[in-house]
């Protein structure tokens, strides 16, 4: 997401790729046109012992002496690591004096900040990198200083709370009104959901009530030709956060005022709608008026910055951390943990044996399960 975010300022003479999911998909077409001899890996994994991170670190490690031909040593010269467990980023074959390290407190969501964030300080450069942490400083400050009554994460915390457990929203949607933040919704997915997305209170209480709100969301003005019919005349309330720059990175004919127009426009639309007497005066047949009526009265926040720069991209991550905390604060739960995560990582760690024994499995789990696992099976029979 922050390199995306950020490339107007990258090093346009560097390819990046990000390779996170465990599907080879995923790793095969990242390096698909790279030479071994130019690839540097970064292998972020705060343990070392993730199974899908540390499957595509052995991977590219395979990759590399592939193309390297088989120079155990080189591995050191194209692998840096950024974790916290200096012994097993030793016996992956870096060196430790190439591991970049950082609390272990830190969780994934929060991380961007912190070493976790070398790709993107590699990218854009590190006085780049400084304005992105000073972006997260200044909201950090605001939140911890600021009046409530003018504290903007703490706002958008307590809206969040109205909207989910007092109008009954389910889901918000994340409008950014601009390309370079297209990840930028998928982001706040893992931020939001993973943080809120809790059934029980710190004391371990279950809640009567609703956490953890859907973030979805895909940039302007894409949305408005696939989802935005359901917002506005559909039967669900779904808040939206609409993010704008006052002044685009590339500038090009009208299309900035085209875009501003069509973010002010669409929340206009939302808040005030359109009445069946608006309708009718314009002509419209009574057969089709209940078509064109719009309710109004449905929810959103403008967020306006003047430009996309790593300040601006540092304060708007730290005013959904903010927020998100918020939230959790007012909620009762822990907003720092993922206990959700562990159970499938456990029942897959259970599988991974069963549809890798050459010999047939004896299979323990529910009728269904074990069905999948025997037709998959037959599957890898016929390779």
């Amino acid at each position: 997401m922050a390199y995306n975010a950020l490339k107007y300022y990258s090093d346009r003479t560097m390819i990046f790729r990000f390779v996170s999911n465990v599907d080879g998909t995923d790793f095969v077409e990242a390096t698909r046109d790279l030479d071994p001899a130019e690839t540097l890996f970064i292998v972020s994994s705060k343990t070392f012992t993730t199974l899908e991170t540390m499957t595509n670190a052995q991977t590219a490690r395979a990759w590399s002496l592939k193309g390297l031909g088989g120079d155990e040593k080189a591995i050191a010269r194209h692998f840096v690591a950024v974790s916290t467990n200096a012994v097993e980023v030793s016996k992956f074959g870096i060196d430790t004096a190439n591991m970049f390290g950082f609390w272990d407190w830190v969780g994934g969501r929060y991380s961007m900040d912190s070493a976790i964030g070398l790709s993107t300080m590699l990218a854009i450069g590190p006085d780049n990198y400084q304005s992105l942490l000073r972006g997260f400083h200044e909201i950090d400050e605001h939140f911890r200083t600021t009046p409530f009554e003018r504290n903007l994460p703490a706002l958008m915390g307590l809206l969040a709370i109205w909207n989910t457990d007092f109008l009954g929203a389910e889901t918000v949607a994340v409008l950014p009104y601009e390309q370079y933040l297209k990840r930028f919704p998928a982001y706040l997915q893992q931020l939001t959901m993973e943080s809120n997305g809790k059934h029980v209170t710190l004391d371990g209480e279950v809640v009567d009530y609703q956490t953890g709100p859907v973030y979805w969301g895909e940039p302007g003005t894409n949305g408005q030709h696939s989802f935005y019919q359901l917002i506005h005349q559909g039967t669900r309330l779904i808040p939206c956060d609409f993010i704008a720059f006052g002044h685009t990175l590339n500038p090009l004919g009208r299309h900035h005022d085209i875009l501003l127009a069509n973010v002010f426009a669409q929340a206009e639309a939302l808040a005030f709608g359109k009445t069946r007497e608006q309708v009718k005066s314009e002509g419209t047949p009574d057969w089709l008026v209940p078509h064109r009526v719009f309710e109004g009265n449905r929810p959103s926040n403008t967020i306006l910055v003047e430009r996309l720069t790593p300040e601006s991209l540092g304060k708007l991550v730290a005013l959904y951390e903010h927020s998100v905390f918020t939230q959790g604060a007012i909620w009762g739960i822990d907003s720092f943990d993922q206990w959700g995560v562990e159970l499938g990582k456990v029942l897959a760690q259970r599988i991974i044996p069963e549809l890798e024994s050459r010999e047939e499995p004896k299979l323990e789990h529910d009728s269904s399960t074990s069905n999948l696992i025997r037709h998959y099976r037959k599957y890898k029979e016929t390779l």
